[in-house]
């Protein structure tokens, strides 16, 4: 086998690692990318580890970037976000990653594809995955983006400048509705599983969510102990495919199964007392709402930023799982107490002109690092 060399950027985003291609780089037909990013990831691999690529083994580790400028008069970049699937020769283009979102603003002023001065930038970015923009604020020194910074976010050691994103009407960013059913709760009918009472909410990524107490949990659990329950895993896929038919992703349960980002799961559980995965202790004063979520059939270690912002913006509407169990966030923002720590976001929801929820906007700060550039090699058969 051959290889060919591809010129790319390797970068952090929040909680999140992947590989950044310029458009220009790319092939036209976006079906030829499939087995360029199957390749510089290492997958397929049934030892699910991508030792022979670039991925990590989990899903945070196993993405995609592809920037280009935008022909856009209201965006800056363009910009779509490939979930490579470890074990299987798939990637999928349907959501978008709110953590790697986080990278695209300083990518695009280092790479010369927006230009900038002075001590702050702003991007204007178009997710072509969600057709929704986002607002990138960073500051600058000498015309490039500055990694370093006092910002410290959970789950990543370290600190780093601070970038803002704010996700501008971000409802209805998978499926077109912000409550894709029309209800903000519903009961799945599931065999062997009885009626599962859900919030199926749509806002930057769509996700379903379920209690905590409903599937035996106390919300608290950390990834290791999860994954050690394959039978509960297996009971959360199946409430997602169900919820993936209910929501119009799906036409069918065996399509849902296919479809592996979108929707996520997540559950959620009132403000407690928990530990992270670095052993400190979360009081339940300083959280709002305690979350879980499955990422691409994977507990999450920390949140998947598009759902942190979808579960700021259910606790904001009345009457869902997630306001049921949450407090009420101060000004601030909403505090979620996640396996790594608590993120706090803030979401601007409330009824529209003809008495319809809607999300207007949403943010959070996250911290990126550039980590390496140069050509990524990839098989060409």
């Amino acid at each position: 086998m051959t290889q060919r060399a591809i010129p790319a950027v390797f970068m952090r985003g929040g909680t999140s690692k992947a590989i950044m291609f310029h458009g220009r780089d790319l092939p036209a037909a976006r079906a030829a990318w499939d087995p360029i990013f199957l390749a510089a990831m290492g997958s397929p691999d049934p030892y699910g580890r991508q030792l022979n690529g670039m991925g990590g083994g989990v899903s945070s580790l196993s993405k995609v970037c592809v920037l280009a400028p935008s022909a856009r008069a209201d965006a800056d970049i363009d910009y779509t976000f490939a979930q490579v699937q470890i074990r299987e020769a798939a990637v999928d283009y349907r959501g978008n990653c709110g953590n790697m979102s986080s990278a695209v603003g300083p990518f695009a002023v280092d790479e010369g594809l927006v230009a900038a001065s002075g001590d702050t930038a702003l991007v204007r970015i178009f997710n072509t995955n969600t057709e929704k923009l986002i607002h990138a604020h960073f500051p600058l020194r000498d015309g490039r983006a500055r990694s370093d910074g006092d910002l410290a976010i959970p789950g990543v050691g370290g600190t780093g400048a601070p970038i803002r994103l704010d996700f501008l009407a971000p409802g209805g960013a998978t499926t077109g509705r912000l409550l894709p059913t029309g209800r903000v709760r519903d009961a799945l009918e599931i065999p062997d599983l009885g009626a599962i009472e859900v919030s199926m909410i749509d806002a930057a990524n769509a996700c379903v969510f379920v209690r905590a107490a409903d599937l035996g949990l106390t919300g608290t659990e950390l990834p290791d102990a999860l994954e050690a329950d394959p039978a509960l895993l297996r009971r959360l896929e199946v409430i997602r495919a169900h919820a993936s038919v209910a929501m119009g992703i799906a036409p069918n349960l065996e399509a849902a199964r296919t479809i592996r980002v979108v929707p996520f799961i997540g559950f959620v559980a009132p403000p407690v007392a928990a530990r992270t995965l670095g052993g400190e202790a979360i009081a339940a004063e300083a959280v709002d709402l305690t979350a879980r979520v499955i990422s691409n059939g994977q507990p999450h270690r920390a949140l998947p930023l598009t759902i942190s912002l979808c579960t700021a913006v259910a606790a904001g509407i009345a009457g869902t799982v997630v306001a049921e169990a949450a407090r009420p966030g101060g000004a601030g923002g909403l505090r979620l107490g996640m396996p790594s720590g608590v993120l706090t976001v803030a979401a601007d929801v409330g009824r529209g002109a003809d008495g319809a929820w809607v999300a207007r906007s949403g943010g959070f700060f996250r911290t990126a690092r550039r980590l390496f550039d140069g050509r990524v090699w990839v098989g060409e058969g």
